[in-house]
Order: structure tokens, then sequence, then C-alpha cells
């Protein structure tokens, strides 16, 4: 048996805005909305959705799973983000490998570094 990834979910209070933040960051578009609690964003030349659900009681604290996305722009992209409500958290630097970790109006973090 094998199991197939094919969507990413976010519990949200309110998950129409967060899931039109996302699709609009990706480049994505919104494919489905079930009544106000449930939303899914389709992503260009990717087999998987980001979805968005509505939940009474968020998890607080840091999420345990999180996106990783790359860029060949990473101050470009960096800039862009926080400028459309994602805050940033930190920077990190291994090697000549540097990725900065953002949390996006939700306050879920995700991580976007420079293509290598």
């Amino acid at each position: 048996m094998t199991l197939t990834p094919v969507m990413i979910t976010f519990d949200s209070s309110d998950p129409g805005p967060l899931a039109r933040w996302w699709a609009e960051q990706t480049d994505g578009r919104i494919g489905e909305e079930n009544d106000g609690w449930f939303y899914t964003v389709v992503l260009p030349s990717v087999p998987y959705l980001l979805a968005f659900q509505k939940v009474d009681d968020p998890t607080p604290g840091k999420n345990r799973i999180h996106l990783d996305l790359t860029t060949s722009d990473l101050a470009g992209e960096r800039s862009r983000l926080v400028s459309s409500g994602a805050s940033e958290v930190d920077e990190h630097t291994m090697g000549d490998f540097t990725w900065v970790t953002l949390a996006d109006p939700d306050g879920n973090v995700f991580c976007i570094s420079g293509a290598h």
C-alpha cells in the first residue's frame, strides 16, 4: 500500500481570507468554497492542494507541519510577503544556504529559501 499526499490543511477561525491570501501568494486559485468552512487552493503545476478549514479553536503554539517554499529572489519575496501581511519570525544561515521563517496572517509559520 502507498500513501499519496493530496492536500496540506490549515486550521483557521476564518479560513476564507487565509485561503485567498495563500492563493495570491502562490499564483494559485480558489478551487472549492464549502459554505465558509472549507476552502481549497489549486496550485499551478503542483499535484496537491492547500486546504483551509474552519475550526473553533486553532491549535495553539508553533504549528508542527509547515510549508517550505523556494524562490529565485529571496530578498524580493521576503519583502513582498511581509508587505502583503506576513510577519518575519527569523532568518537562518547554514553554510551558503539561507532561509527565512515567516508567519502568514493567521500566524502559521512557513519558510522561504533562495533556489540553489
